[in-house]
């Protein structure tokens, strides 16, 4: 019976426990394996981190920042002072009064890209371009995330009539022609803004103010829609739910519990949309209208040095170079963004 009972215990395959020693907490705690609870935003912003060429992008940002908002305090020049004994001198190149003060022994600083056509630091004006360009962009980001998320979020939870209502103005705003209208809205609040007496506006500038009213009226489609489609699909969620049922009104329900997780949106969005602002304002500025002169702007050096083409090309390259820079920069920047919050793409 014994042979017969172990014969059909090795048919069946089975174990014997008795020829394994049970494993020690250490060995245990090696099979373990448990992710570190983190919220979403921090995931997405070590994931971030880990995007290198994302992370040289926000430096070579941080870097262009501060040499266009620092530099300007204490360098020598200024982006509006003319010298016309100094006219098209080109990089390290210094002019015959330049020269005399040196042979006198005075320090004189180098025109480190040269002068233009009415011997104005080129350095400088490009610094001062730069500057535009972004505060441009930034505030072009600011007034699409204000506009976009109001419009979008307000859409999406109430639905119905008032979702179709919004959604067909958003349609007519994306059928329009955006070279066009960009044009034409920006010479026409251009002439307005010209006329206004206003302190702020005056201090900005016509084409400045008409730039930023250009991006308040066309280019917040783009998030408004998006946030949106985050908000149709949050608003079924039971918390929100149980908001409703206790009584909250629909500003908080949007306030506190959609806006916060439509953030990974927002952020990629408004990330895309400043190097987008910073090209169309050189592109306006290129066909002059965009900022006002003597202010610079990195279209309006390039429309500028575009004359002198053949003879001084390096004022063209100069300017191209910084928009080149800050355009791939935040766009790379935005495709890390991009890569950092999308839940799809975690490893």
């Amino acid at each position: 019976m014994e042979k017969k009972a172990n014969f059909k215990k090795f048919l069946s395959f089975q174990i014997d426990p008795a020829l394994f020693e049970k494993a020690g907490e250490d060995e245990k705690a090696q099979q373990v394996q448990m992710r570190e609870s983190v919220s979403f935003m921090k995931d997405a912003m070590r994931r971030l981190r880990r995007n290198h060429i994302a992370m040289v992008s926000l430096c070579m940002i941080v870097l262009i920042a501060l040499i266009a908002f620092i530099v300007p305090s204490f360098y020598p020049y200024s982006y509006e002072k003319q010298d016309v004994t100094a006219q098209y001198l080109r990089p390290f190149e210094y002019s015959q009064k330049e020269q005399m003060k040196i042979e006198k022994g005075f320090k004189v600083f180098p025109h480190i890209m040269g002068t233009d056509a009415l011997g104005r630091d080129y350095a400088i004006r490009v610094i001062y371009g730069t500057r535009i360009s972004l505060l441009v962009g930034i505030f072009s980001a600011l007034i699409v995330i204000v506009i976009g998320i109001i419009y979008g979020a307000i859409s999406g939870y109430f639905g119905g009539k008032v979702d179709m209502v919004m959604m067909r103005i958003v349609d007519i705003i994306y059928s329009l022609p955006d070279v066009l209208i960009v044009i034409l809205l920006s010479v026409a609040i251009k002439d307005w803004v010209s006329t206004s007496k206003s302190a702020l506006i005056a201090r900005l500038g016509a084409g400045m103010v008409s730039i930023f009213i250009v991006f308040g009226l066309l280019y917040w489609v783009s998030m408004a829609r998006q946030v949106r489609g985050q908000v149709l699909s949050i608003k079924e969620q039971e918390y929100v739910l149980a908001s409703k049922a206790i009584g909250a009104s629909p500003a908080r329900i949007i306030r506190k519990h959609m806006i916060p997780n439509c953030v990974s949106v927002i952020i990629i969005i408004a990330a895309m949309q400043i190097p987008s602002a910073i090209f169309t304002e050189s592109f306006l500025s290129f066909l002059g209208l965009g900022v006002s002169m003597p202010m610079p702007s990195l279209g309006s050096l390039a429309s500028d040095a575009r004359i002198s083409l053949q003879s001084y090309s390096y004022l063209l390259i100069f300017a191209a170079a910084a928009i080149f820079l800050i355009v791939l920069s935040f766009n790379l920047l935005g495709n890390g963004l991009r890569d950092a919050f999308d839940p799809k793409l975690r490893s």
